[in-house]
């Protein structure tokens, strides 16, 4: 007996020392869980930080993602924490690497962090958290603006892209792997646009409604019903895929555009299966 209790206190002082090296508690709610630099890689490559590009990471630990982004790309970086030590070990870290000028981090709560300008912003929270901050998320972020989570989604909000890897240091969570979620900002396309295509049906008219970055849209060519066959907003980005009838003949249309505010502009491919061709196309939000 005396030696299986020996055996289970040394087990638990061997895990107890493993787990320390990946996570510690920060705030007594949240935990500080290190992302594994292949996770870490992912991650930057899911939001493709350019030079210019402002990053703010919630949770930032020791600074790996900021610091990271500034060495890799040149991007500058906030990373905000609530644990005073955190942050001196996350400065010190960046003065390491050299990338103090672009990777700054401050003592902060995630909830009251200014998100307004960033381009991009990093989180692995818990999914609770996750769900907290979305509204401000989409409130604060401009569209186009690129969210990246480790192993937890944004709920009802649907990620535009998420890759899972094995990870066999992964020891908190999903234990042996890792989801990383990308979720693009979207535009509010919500209303009806008004366009005109002369020599191809005259006016048109889109009426579009939104959940997030999905789209349920109806169209009208000259006053006749199309078919809307697929649709796409990511970010400012809106593609739709329309066939029906115009002038007589059976047409495929690819609208692609650039929402601004109450305007897209972009161009429109139009295919009858023999002749295809491609003409300029804006829309205007009416109502």
């Amino acid at each position: 007996m005396i030696l299986r209790l020996f055996l289970f206190a040394a087990a638990c002082a061997i895990s107890a020392a493993a787990l320390a090296q990946t996570w510690a508690w920060d705030d007594g709610t949240t935990p500080y869980v290190v992302s594994p630099a292949e996770v870490v890689d992912r991650m930057l490559r899911l939001a493709e930080p350019r030079k210019g590009d402002y990053l703010i990471d919630l949770g930032s630990g020791d600074g790996r993602i900021v610091i990271e982004a500034a060495k890799r790309f040149g991007t500058k970086g906030l990373g905000v924490d609530i644990e005073p030590r955190l942050v001196e070990l996350a400065r010190g870290n960046a003065r390491k690497a050299g990338v103090e000028s672009l990777a700054r981090f401050e003592v902060q709560d995630l909830y009251e962090t200014n998100l307004r300008g960033a381009d991009i912003v990093t989180a692995y929270l818990l999914p609770e958290v996750n769900l907290k901050i979305m509204p401000r998320l989409l409130e604060q972020l401009r569209p186009g603006a690129r969210v990246v989570t480790h192993d937890y989604d944004m709920g009802p909000w649907p990620h535009d892209e998420m890759i899972e890897l094995s990870v066999a240091e992964k020891v908190v969570g999903p234990l042996g792997r890792s989801r990383v979620y990308l979720f693009v900002v979207p535009a509010d396309v919500r209303g009806t646009w008004q366009s005109r295509l002369p020599g191809h049906g005259g006016p048109w008219e889109f009426r579009i409604a939104q959940k997030y970055q999905l789209l349920e849209v109806s169209a009208l060519a000259g006053g006749r019903a199309q078919a809307v066959r697929g649709t796409r907003l990511r970010g400012e980005e809106i593609r739709l895929v329309v066939t029906g009838v115009v002038g007589e003949r059976a047409w495929n249309h690819l609208f692609r555009g650039t929402v601004e505010d109450y305007r897209i502009t972009g161009e429109v491919q139009i295919s009858d299966g023999e002749e295809t061709r491609t003409m300029p196309w804006s829309a205007t939000r009416a109502r």
